[in-house]
Protein backbone atom coordinates (compact mmCIF):
# COMPACT_ATOMS: atom_id res chain seq x y z
CA UNK A 1 0.00 0.00 0.00
CA UNK A 2 1.53 3.11 -0.88
CA UNK A 3 2.21 6.16 1.68
CA UNK A 4 -0.14 9.38 1.28
CA UNK A 5 2.05 12.67 1.49
CA UNK A 6 0.84 15.61 3.35
CA UNK A 7 2.04 19.51 3.16
CA UNK A 8 0.67 22.39 5.23
CA UNK A 9 -1.34 24.60 2.99
CA UNK A 10 1.02 27.66 1.63
CA UNK A 11 0.83 31.09 3.75
CA UNK A 12 -1.40 33.24 1.74
CA UNK A 13 -1.59 37.28 2.22
CA UNK A 14 0.57 40.07 3.84
CA UNK A 15 1.28 40.30 7.07
CA UNK A 16 -1.31 42.73 8.10
CA UNK A 17 -4.03 40.67 6.43
CA UNK A 18 -2.81 37.89 8.95
CA UNK A 19 -3.86 40.10 11.92
CA UNK A 20 -6.69 40.58 13.78
CA UNK A 21 -8.74 42.95 13.63
CA UNK A 22 -7.72 44.66 17.34
CA UNK A 23 -3.87 44.65 15.74
CA UNK A 24 -5.24 45.88 11.99
CA UNK A 25 -6.65 49.10 14.44
CA UNK A 26 -3.49 49.57 15.95
CA UNK A 27 -1.31 49.41 13.36
CA UNK A 28 -3.80 51.96 11.82
CA UNK A 29 -3.75 54.63 14.68
CA UNK A 30 -0.07 53.73 14.63
CA UNK A 31 0.30 54.90 11.26
CA UNK A 32 -1.56 58.06 11.84
CA UNK A 33 -0.40 59.27 14.91
CA UNK A 34 3.48 58.80 13.06
CA UNK A 35 1.81 60.92 10.00
CA UNK A 36 0.74 63.68 12.71
CA UNK A 37 3.57 63.52 14.46
CA UNK A 38 5.70 64.06 10.84
CA UNK A 39 3.29 66.85 10.15
CA UNK A 40 3.52 68.47 13.13
CA UNK A 41 7.27 68.66 13.17
CA UNK A 42 7.43 70.39 9.56
CA UNK A 43 4.38 72.60 10.28
CA UNK A 44 6.09 73.56 13.56
CA UNK A 45 9.71 74.19 11.77
CA UNK A 46 8.37 76.38 8.86
CA UNK A 47 5.90 78.29 11.70
CA UNK A 48 8.70 78.88 13.88
CA UNK A 49 10.99 79.53 11.02
CA UNK A 50 8.74 81.98 9.93
CA UNK A 51 7.88 83.27 13.52
CA UNK A 52 12.23 83.76 14.23
CA UNK A 53 12.15 85.87 10.44
CA UNK A 54 8.96 87.63 11.33
CA UNK A 55 10.70 89.04 15.06
CA UNK A 56 13.70 89.62 13.03
CA UNK A 57 12.10 92.05 10.41
CA UNK A 58 10.33 93.84 13.26
CA UNK A 59 13.26 94.26 15.15
CA UNK A 60 14.75 95.79 11.91
CA UNK A 61 11.90 97.97 11.12
CA UNK A 62 11.79 99.05 14.80
CA UNK A 63 15.50 100.39 14.55
CA UNK A 64 15.04 102.01 11.39
CA UNK A 65 11.37 103.41 12.83
CA UNK A 66 13.87 104.62 15.42
CA UNK A 67 16.45 106.24 13.15
CA UNK A 68 13.57 107.92 11.32
CA UNK A 69 12.48 109.41 13.98
CA UNK A 70 15.45 111.15 15.01
CA UNK A 71 16.26 111.93 12.13
CA UNK A 72 12.88 113.77 11.71
CA UNK A 73 13.81 115.46 15.19
CA UNK A 74 16.94 116.22 14.02
CA UNK A 75 15.08 117.98 11.00
CA UNK A 76 12.50 119.64 12.74
CA UNK A 77 15.13 120.96 15.24
CA UNK A 78 17.44 122.53 11.90
CA UNK A 79 14.22 123.96 10.53
CA UNK A 80 13.21 125.63 13.81
CA UNK A 81 16.73 126.57 14.21
CA UNK A 82 16.83 128.31 10.60
CA UNK A 83 13.84 129.93 11.07
CA UNK A 84 15.22 131.53 14.23
CA UNK A 85 18.35 133.01 12.76
CA UNK A 86 16.26 134.07 9.99
CA UNK A 87 14.44 135.71 12.20
CA UNK A 88 17.02 137.15 14.45
CA UNK A 89 18.30 138.72 10.78
CA UNK A 90 15.36 140.08 9.75
CA UNK A 91 15.33 142.07 13.32
CA UNK A 92 18.89 142.65 13.10
CA UNK A 93 18.45 144.31 9.76
CA UNK A 94 16.01 146.53 10.84
CA UNK A 95 17.54 147.92 13.73
CA UNK A 96 20.76 148.08 11.71
CA UNK A 97 20.22 147.18 7.95
CA UNK A 98 23.03 146.47 5.06
CA UNK A 99 22.82 149.63 3.09
CA UNK A 100 21.98 153.17 3.59
CA UNK A 101 18.64 152.82 2.63
CA UNK A 102 17.82 156.48 2.53
CA UNK A 103 14.54 156.79 0.89
CA UNK A 104 13.27 154.48 3.51
CA UNK A 105 15.10 156.17 6.53
CA UNK A 106 13.39 159.71 5.13
CA UNK A 107 10.40 158.14 5.05
CA UNK A 108 10.27 156.86 8.14
CA UNK A 109 11.29 160.27 9.36
CA UNK A 110 8.27 161.73 7.62
CA UNK A 111 5.89 159.20 9.12
CA UNK A 112 6.77 160.15 12.43
CA UNK A 113 6.96 164.35 11.82
CA UNK A 114 3.20 163.56 9.92
CA UNK A 115 1.99 161.17 13.21
CA UNK A 116 3.35 163.92 15.83
CA UNK A 117 2.08 167.20 14.08
CA UNK A 118 5.60 168.45 13.23
CA UNK A 119 5.75 170.01 9.83
CA UNK A 120 8.83 168.50 8.44
CA UNK A 121 10.28 172.11 6.17
CA UNK A 122 13.61 170.45 4.58
CA UNK A 123 16.42 167.57 4.58
CA UNK A 124 19.87 167.15 3.24
CA UNK A 125 21.58 163.50 3.36
CA UNK A 126 25.02 164.09 4.36
CA UNK A 127 28.16 162.06 3.62
CA UNK A 128 28.36 158.71 5.07
CA UNK A 129 30.94 158.19 7.99
CA UNK A 130 32.25 154.46 8.59
CA UNK A 131 33.57 153.32 11.29
CA UNK A 132 34.99 150.26 12.23
CA UNK A 133 32.01 148.08 12.56
CA UNK A 134 28.94 150.16 11.28
CA UNK A 135 28.58 153.49 8.54
CA UNK A 136 27.01 156.78 10.16
CA UNK A 137 24.24 157.82 7.76
CA UNK A 138 23.53 161.45 8.35
CA UNK A 139 20.62 163.67 7.41
CA UNK A 140 20.27 167.15 8.19
CA UNK A 141 16.87 168.16 9.35
CA UNK A 142 15.04 171.64 9.55
CA UNK A 143 11.38 171.42 11.22
CA UNK A 144 8.48 173.53 13.06
CA UNK A 145 5.44 172.83 15.86
CA UNK A 146 4.85 173.11 18.98
CA UNK A 147 7.48 172.13 21.59
CA UNK A 148 5.28 169.61 22.52
CA UNK A 149 4.96 168.53 18.84
CA UNK A 150 9.03 168.49 18.77
CA UNK A 151 9.22 166.26 22.22
CA UNK A 152 6.99 163.89 20.55
CA UNK A 153 8.73 163.75 17.11
CA UNK A 154 12.25 162.78 19.02
CA UNK A 155 10.57 160.55 21.32
CA UNK A 156 8.72 158.88 18.25
CA UNK A 157 11.78 158.83 16.70
CA UNK A 158 13.76 156.49 19.29
CA UNK A 159 10.99 154.29 19.46
CA UNK A 160 11.50 152.90 15.73
CA UNK A 161 13.17 149.84 15.03
CA UNK A 162 15.78 150.92 13.02
CA UNK A 163 18.25 152.89 15.36
CA UNK A 164 17.90 156.77 15.01
CA UNK A 165 19.85 159.28 17.03
CA UNK A 166 19.05 162.95 16.98
CA UNK A 167 22.30 165.43 17.40
CA UNK A 168 22.87 168.90 17.53
CA UNK A 169 19.20 169.87 18.09
CA UNK A 170 19.02 173.65 17.63
CA UNK A 171 15.75 175.44 18.87
CA UNK A 172 14.30 178.75 18.16
CA UNK A 173 11.57 180.58 18.72
CA UNK A 174 9.55 180.99 15.27
CA UNK A 175 9.72 184.75 14.34
CA UNK A 176 6.00 184.64 12.02
CA UNK A 177 3.52 186.76 13.90
CA UNK A 178 0.88 185.64 16.09
CA UNK A 179 2.86 181.99 16.01
CA UNK A 180 4.19 180.01 19.00
CA UNK A 181 5.82 177.64 17.28
CA UNK A 182 9.29 176.80 17.24
CA UNK A 183 11.96 176.15 14.41
CA UNK A 184 14.36 173.69 15.28
CA UNK A 185 17.45 172.31 13.34
CA UNK A 186 19.15 168.52 14.09
CA UNK A 187 20.69 165.94 12.83
CA UNK A 188 19.15 162.57 12.37
CA UNK A 189 21.55 159.66 12.54
CA UNK A 190 21.00 156.55 11.33
CA UNK A 191 23.62 153.58 11.00
CA UNK A 192 23.86 150.82 8.36
CA UNK A 193 26.69 147.60 8.59
CA UNK A 194 30.08 147.87 7.19
CA UNK A 195 31.07 145.12 4.64
CA UNK A 196 34.38 143.24 4.67
CA UNK A 197 37.33 145.90 3.96
CA UNK A 198 34.68 149.12 4.38
CA UNK A 199 34.63 149.62 8.04
CA UNK A 200 37.41 153.33 8.95
CA UNK A 201 38.02 153.57 5.30
CA UNK A 202 36.71 157.23 5.51
CA UNK A 203 37.97 157.65 9.00
CA UNK A 204 40.02 161.16 9.95
CA UNK A 205 43.94 160.70 9.98
CA UNK A 206 43.59 164.69 10.96
CA UNK A 207 46.58 164.79 14.13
Amino acid sequence: MAAVKTTAPAASGSVLERLPPAGKVGVGMLFAVMIALLYFVVFYSDVHNDLENARTLEGRLNTQLAEAEKSRQDYQADADEKTRREQQAREQKKILPDDAETPTFLSTLQDVATISGVNLNSWSPIEEAPQEFYAKVPMKLTLSGKFHQVVKFFYSVSQQDRIINIEDIKIKKAQRANSDDVDVECLATAFRATRAGEGGKRRSTGR
